[in-house]
């Protein structure tokens, strides 16, 4: 156990509060992109596929689990993460080489503008475009605050808790687009049409653009990272490399950390990233979409209209983007726990290995059996509430896990690397390793026709593998120093030795 230390009585000062706020609405908005797509995937596939003007046999390739809307969903998950880890490395780069505010700036303005551009896209392969634009502010974004944080708090005990409590903004970040996406898909109809239509998808995509707005008032305000910027005036500060990362001080933990990291993305890309497309097969939701289907049906039928296909198609994705809407609210309360937790924990608990094994131990276990479970029982009525209920655990465990990340990794590496090294940790290892479980579950579990059972089969199997890997990397990560944020060359405790 640990104690507080005198430095921590001392109130934050005006600055501190500032960099602080900024860094907490860059993370709650870059989960808020990233967790748009599981959000519109569906909707946003057969909307620009124009499948509702198809035959029943081809539209079924665009359903969830068809061929097309395999290639095209692995394409959305994965591609944009392979540009944002090769991308994000160069971002980790300037932030060592340019600061930390400036790449930060930069970093939330592209992600808020392209998703915003998004909303207008025409065609599949735009989406994918900017979809990717969106991935790299947001790997970008990552990196720059945590080690803009972790150098404005010398003390230990502070500096855990800063780290902790802003992080926890990330899954406000998911209930406030969970909260969107439900809002877009009530009042879908009360909007301004965009290409002619009244999608919830699209609302939601350009609600990206809120971070750009309290950004663009505060950036004045903002100082350069103490640290970074009093070795660069000094002359001290050596030039990033990324081969530096793999010399003999510093490769067993990139290494580590890399694989790690990406074994805590593969349960929440594997699984719980699926649930949009799982969630179609439930039979509640069906029951509410026919249901709405013929609410509107009636309505328009009494004022001697016709509903076209689009205008049906439109209210199964509003009515299944609403339904599950609601159920990643669950999941993101249940982040926010788990981030919360792990904020207390972190200042209590002396080794991170410890803390770690609190999150990622229970998740082995409980995160494959939730969606074995799913898959058993998607025909029976009563368990969607259950599910909410389960998925809520599930955040728990595995959000903890990702605010885990951002408290650790800025402590393994030295000033001169601290951007590049959690860059490659975060961006290769989370966002190409990791999201790679997406692409996994959604490649696996393609069939004809469609079975949304088979995505949580395959999602539960995908996800126990990632969380296999991850306790036995656990006991060799190596300890970083606790009372040094800024050292040039801090050391960091050898993992234990067979």
């Amino acid at each position: 156990m640990s104690t507080p230390s005198a430095g921590e009585s001392r109130g934050l000062t005006g600055v501190q509060w500032l960099i602080c706020i900024i860094a907490a609405i860059g993370f709650a908005f870059d989960i808020y992109e990233l967790l748009m797509l599981p959000l519109i995937l569906k909707p946003a596939v057969a909307s620009l596929s124009g499948s509702a003007l198809m035959s029943p046999d081809q539209a079924a390739l665009w359903a969830p689990g068809g061929a097309k809307f395999v290639e095209w969903a692995r394409a959305l998950f994965f591609v944009p993460a392979i540009a944002g880890g090769v991308f994000g490395l160069l971002g980790g780069y300037l932030t060592d080489r340019l600061g930390r505010r400036r790449v930060l700036t930069w970093s939330i303005l592209l992600y808020a503008f392209s998703a915003t551009a998004a909303g207008f896209a025409t065609s599949l392969p735009q989406l994918l475009f900017f979809r990717c634009l969106v991935f790299i502010g947001v790997c970008v974004e990552f990196v720059a605050a945590v080690a803009w944080l972790a150098e404005l708090f010398p003390d230990h005990h502070r500096r855990e808790k800063v780290l902790g409590y802003t992080q926890a903004f990330s899954s406000l970040g998911g209930i406030l687009v969970a909260v969107m996406a439900k809002l877009a898909a009530t009042y879908a109809l009360q909007l301004p049409a965009i290409h002619g239509g009244h999608e919830a998808w699209r609302y939601t995509l350009i609600s990206g653009c809120i971070p750009a707005l309290p950004l663009i008032l505060i950036r004045p305000f903002l100082p350069e990272s103490p640290e970074w910027a009093r070795k660069r005036d000094a002359g001290l500060l050596r030039r990033p490399s990324l081969r530096e990362l793999f010399q003999p001080q510093l490769r067993a933990t990139t290494i580590l950390t890399t694989i790690a990291f990406a074994t805590t993305f593969g349960l929440a890309f594997g699984a719980i990233q699926q649930n949009p497309q799982i969630l179609t097969g439930h039979v509640e939701v069906k029951n509410a979409v026919e249901k709405a289907q013929a609410a509107r049906k009636a309505a328009a039928e009494s004022e001697g209209k016709t509903l076209t296909p689009k205008e049906m198609n439109q209210i199964r994705g509003n009515t299944t983007d609403s339904i599950v809407a609601g159920v990643q609210f669950y999941q993101e309360i249940g982040g926010m726990l788990g981030r919360l937790l792990l904020a207390v924990l972190a200042v209590q608990i002396v080794s991170r290995r410890v803390l770690f094994g609190v999150f990622q131990i229970p998740s082995l276990i409980f995160v494959p059996l939730l969606y074995w479970w799913l898959a058993q029982n998607l025909n029976t009525e009563g368990t969607l509430t259950a599910f909410k209920w389960g998925v809520f655990a599930a955040g728990v465990l595995v959000v903890g896990q990702m605010s885990f990340w951002g408290n650790y990794i800025p402590l393994v590496f030295p000033v001169h690397l601290r951007g590049t090294g959690e860059s490659f940790a975060a961006n290769i290892g989370g966002r190409v390793i990791g999201t790679a479980a997406a692409f996994l579950t959604i490649t696996f579990s393609e069939s004809k026709p469609p079975n949304p059972a088979k995505i949580a089969l395959v999602g539960a199997a995908v996800a126990g593998a990632y969380a296999l890997v991850g306790p036995l990397l656990t006991y060799w990560l190596p300890e970083p120093p606790r009372e040094t944020s800024g050292a040039e060359d801090a050391p960091v405790t050898t993992p234990p030795t067979a």
